[in-house]
């Protein structure tokens, strides 16, 4: 009976022990890089996005993906639909409104340039972007993606 019990609490543990990227805010951002300096990489998305939700279950559980993204980077999921105010780099980002309940939020149009999902932005330990990708990435691909970035 005891090997029984440990044995449903291993598997049990091994579902909430899923490797996940640890995730910062923007206002979290400007302290962190006068803390510690790193590149940043974005992970622009939005809620109605099929492949930018297959992206947050796969490649960003990706158990290698997980430790280079802690290891070397700092990790920002962002919605780009969010309606809070942002600010970075000494400007205050907002939603911006298109039609009665569409739009898009003005930091995801600086970072990205385009209005496509999933988005993967890299921006270098001065917060310059040094990579934009627009597409989905399995985990093979955003590794090699990251390495070269670092």
């Amino acid at each position: 009976m005891k090997n029984f019990f440990f044995s449903m609490l291993g598997f049990f543990l091994g579902f909430v022990c899923i490797a996940q990227p640890k995730e910062i805010t923007f206002s979290e951002l400007e302290t962190l890089m006068e803390e510690a300096p790193k590149p940043v990489v974005v992970f622009l998305h939005t809620d109605w996005c099929s492949y930018c939700a297959l992206m947050e279950k796969k490649t960003f559980k990706d158990s290698e993906v997980v430790k280079e993204l802690n290891k070397d980077f700092y990790y920002i999921s962002f919605n780009a639909e969010t309606k809070e105010d942002i600010k970075f780099k000494d400007h205050l980002f907002k939603f911006k409104k298109r039609g009665l309940k569409a739009g898009e939020h003005e930091l995801a149009l600086a970072l990205g340039k385009q209005n496509s999902f999933p988005g993967l932005v890299i921006l270098n330990s001065n917060l310059e972007i040094i990579y934009q990708y627009f597409s989905y990435l399995k985990p093979k691909q955003l590794l090699s993606i990251l390495h070269l970035a670092n």
